[in-house]
């Protein structure tokens, strides 16, 4: 029911921005930069560039939103997710072949917290997230990509097809293809601090 509602009011707000409402774009902007700031982030490791990113892709939103005739079951989530998509490939095709990722930045860290957990399972969470954050750097960049797509930026499989070209069915199979590598290379890590 939920995700309904949010797509009802993605369908209001699209319709408002097509019809050129400034005030609708910002509310858009304000929705979702931070969602699309930190897909572009995981994707190449740079704070400042995902900044930049970020604020072109909704400048390429209200101009491909201008100046195209959009189909009716698009929303608004896959849309922009389907343009920072392409920026972020466009941004890696620019870049010499010496491109560094790296996921921690000093200035800016992304630490998740749930403060319902004790201090003892914080520790262990916040380790967890370390070795998943390194391993998630080895995945395959489309395993890497559904995966951030799925749990960071919380897209249903529909938005990732819809982002990714794919199918449902294919993006299903990737997303389960994508948790086994994780979880695959995360138990050997395990396994290799136990000896």
């Amino acid at each position: 029911m939920v995700g309904l509602i949010r797509k009802f009011k993605e369908k209001n707000l699209l319709t408002s921005i097509k019809k050129k409402d400034s005030d609708a774009f910002i509310k858009a902007y304000s929705l979702y930069f931070d969602d699309i700031y930190r897909f572009i982030y995981f994707k190449i490791g740079s704070a400042e560039e995902a900044r930049d990113l970020a604020s072109a892709v909704f400048l390429k939103t209200w101009n491909y939103i201008q100046s195209k005739n959009l189909l009716e079951g698009k929303t608004l989530r896959a849309l922009l997710y389907k343009i920072t998509r392409n920026l972020v490939i466009d941004h890696y095709r620019s870049k010499s072949g010496k491109q560094t990722i790296s996921i921690d930045d000093e200035e800016n860290q992304i630490d998740i917290v749930d403060e319902s957990q004790d201090l003892g399972e914080k520790m262990d969470l916040a380790i967890d997230l370390e070795i998943v954050k390194d391993k998630l750097l080895e995945l395959k960049e489309e395993y890497r990509e559904i995966l951030i797509l799925r749990f960071i930026n919380d897209l249903d499989l529909d938005e990732i097809a819809d982002v990714t070209g794919k199918s449902k069915g294919n993006v299903r199979v990737f997303l389960h293809r994508a948790l086994k590598s994780l979880k695959d290379l995360v138990e050997k890590d395990r396994e290799k601090k136990k000896l």
